[in-house]
């Protein structure tokens, strides 16, 4: 336990050494103002620079917050995992590139302190830079429009983190299998994307897939409804993740020592 707090300390200096402290939280705060604020001003924008006839009245219909607010989540649901798939992939695969993987496992530390520090300092990260994100785009439709339930913004919150937390357990996945910190980062990337396609086109045999996530938190928000499937999504989305964390160390030593 002691040697996983040192780690996971070691960790958090080095993601304040590299900047990602800052530069994380503050892309997902923009990520998380554009849809409300371009929703809101967007007839002003195009009044401004578009080049109309004099008198010409652009009227667009005023979007719901429900809509505005699904939107921000389809935003994370492209910049974000791209932001924590590059962000991210070299977490242990540059480590091994380098040569720095080899000089702390030399040290007394186990192959499943190493893993688990990373891991749980990227999730700690994630989620502040995720929350920050979402507080600051709920705030803005507040403000801008007529807002929406605390409980459905807490409910699309926890759910569509758990598809986050999804990917980045995948991150750390396959960069500890690899030495090329960008083979890491497209096979999670072109695993997503599998995931939301085939979820998306079958509904009904992959109504529990992890890839279902960000569907069943637009029905949440959409609809106020607590989708019929989601829970069963959820359990498989948690139950894969720790099975994934489970073998990671395994497969990771075994690379190591072949």
């Amino acid at each position: 336990m002691k040697t996983g707090w040192v780690l996971f300390r070691k960790e958090w200096l080095e993601l304040t050494r590299n900047y990602k402290l800052i530069w994380m939280p503050i892309v997902f705060i923009l990520l998380g103002l554009t849809e409300p604020l371009t929703a809101y001003y967007l007839p002003d924008i195009l009044q401004s620079v578009g080049d109309l006839p004099e008198g010409t009245v652009i009227e667009i219909p005023t979007p719901s917050s429900e809509e505005v607010f699904v939107s921000t989540i389809s935003q994370f649901n492209t910049f974000g995992i791209l932001l924590i798939a590059f962000g991210f992939m070299g977490v242990i695969a540059g480590e091994r590139k380098s040569g720095n993987a080899v000089m702390v496992l030399v040290k007394p530390v186990s192959y499943v302190a190493y893993i688990y520090s990373k891991w749980f300092a990227v999730v700690v990260l994630v989620w502040i830079s995720y929350g920050l994100g979402m507080i600051s785009s709920w705030y803005y439709i507040h403000l801008l429009f007529d807002g929406i339930s605390f409980t459905a913004f807490m409910e699309g919150f926890l759910v569509y983190g758990l598809w986050l937390t999804f990917i980045l357990t995948v991150v750390v996945f396959f960069s500890s299998l690899v030495k090329t910190p960008g083979i890491a980062a497209f096979f999670t990337i072109s695993l997503s994307i599998f995931l939301t396609v085939v979820s998306g086109y079958l509904r009904e045999r992959f109504k529990w897939s992890p890839g279902q996530l960000s569907n069943y938190v637009n029905e949440i928000i959409l609809h106020n409804t607590w989708p019929d499937h989601l829970t069963g999504s959820i359990v498989l989305t948690i139950l894969l993740s720790l099975s994934i964390l489970f073998i990671t160390p395994y497969l990771f030593r075994r690379k190591e020592l072949s």
